[in-house]
Formats: C-alpha cells, sequence, structure tokens
C-alpha cells in the first residue's frame, strides 16, 4: 500500500473536538512533531470520516481503540459482540511512522495515538487513547495529542461506544 502525505499542514495550534455519545474530549494535537499524523487526522475529521464510527478495543488500565470505518455501519450490539472484522480497516492507505522523529512521544495518560498492524509504517486511521501512561508504547508507535479535558470521558468509554463527530479548532485556512 502506498504511504499518504497529507496535504494539510498543521500549525501546532489545532485542537481536536470529539463528541461521544459518553461526552466530549478536548485534544491539543501536535502537529510540530508529528506533522503527518495530525494532517492526516485532521483530513479525516474534516472529511467526516469518523461520523459514527464506534469504538471497537478497550483493554481496562491500557487503551481505548476506535477509528475502523467498518465499524461505522454495524450497530453497537455487533461490536460489542465482535460480529465483524473489527481492528482491520483503514482509510485506504497508510501514513508514515513519526515516532522515530517525534522528541515529545510519550504515552501519558489521556495521550492520542496511531494503531498500526506489525508494519511501522501502516497507521491510518485507527487511533487510541492511553487509560494511564503506557511509556514501553513509546519506542513503536506515534503518539499525536495529549487530551486537554475529557479524560473522564475517555475513561468511561467501552467497545460499542459512538464517535459522532470530531471537529478541528484553530485549523490553518
Amino acid at each position: 500500500m502506498a504511504l499518504y502525505t497529507p496535504e494539510y499542514k498543521p500549525t501546532g495550534n489545532e485542537i481536536a473536538i470529539i463528541d461521544t455519545n459518553k461526552g466530549t474530549i478536548q485534544v491539543k494535537l501536535n502537529g510540530i512533531d508529528a506533522p503527518i499524523h495530525v494532517g492526516n487526522f485532521v483530513e479525516l475529521a474534516n472529511k467526516g470520516f469518523y461520523d459514527g464510527v464506534k469504538f471497537h478495543r478497550y483493554v481496562p488500565g491500557f487503551v481505548i481503540q476506535g477509528g475502523d470505518p467498518q465499524t461505522k455501519d454495524a450497530t453497537s450490539a455487533d461490536v460489542i459482540a465482535g460480529k465483524g472484522p473489527f481492528g482491520t480497516g483503514g482509510p485506504g492507505y497508510s501514513i508514515h511512522e513519526e515516532y522515530t522523529t517525534n522528541p515529545h512521544n510519550e504515552h501519558l495518560d489521556g495521550a492520542l495515538a496511531m494503531a498500526r498492524s506489525a508494519n511501522p509504517n501502516s497507521a491510518g486511521s485507527q487511533f487510541y487513547f492511553c487509560l494511564g501512561p503506557q511509556p514501553f508504547l513509546d519506542p513503536d508507535y506515534t503518539v499525536f495529542g495529549q487530551t486537554l479535558s475529557g479524560k473522564d470521558v475517555i475513561q468511561e468509554l467501552r467497545v460499542g461506544d459512538v464517535i459522532e463527530g470530531i471537529r478541528i479548532e484553530d485549523q490553518a485556512e
């Protein structure tokens, strides 16, 4: 799969407002240290790619993961029951890893990072929030944001919960 380079060039001021059925999460995106990941996330959010997508993976004390478009048309009950190839979908392309170049690649509590397969350059649309510090992930996965508010919401999210929409504030024109 060809690596995609986003057209959107982050300013470093972007804030993602992630509306879920459990509440709202505000995330400061790190477009300076992870410009490819932030550019990709902003483009997908602006297209409505994440609208209606469900969280498909929850590991207590570790992560809550979403962003698989295959969950969009599935019911929450089907996602909870695992009735589908959830966790394998993406936008039809991959982006280059940035964990080797990001000087602030720290999986802190509330960190927003991109999921991927075994291939370092396989991230696309799936992301996760850290449910507590996960420093062992630092050398292998790109962190591209940190939660400003809504950590309580993140802690309440479970498999089947819905991303109602993501909007980006303070984005470049």
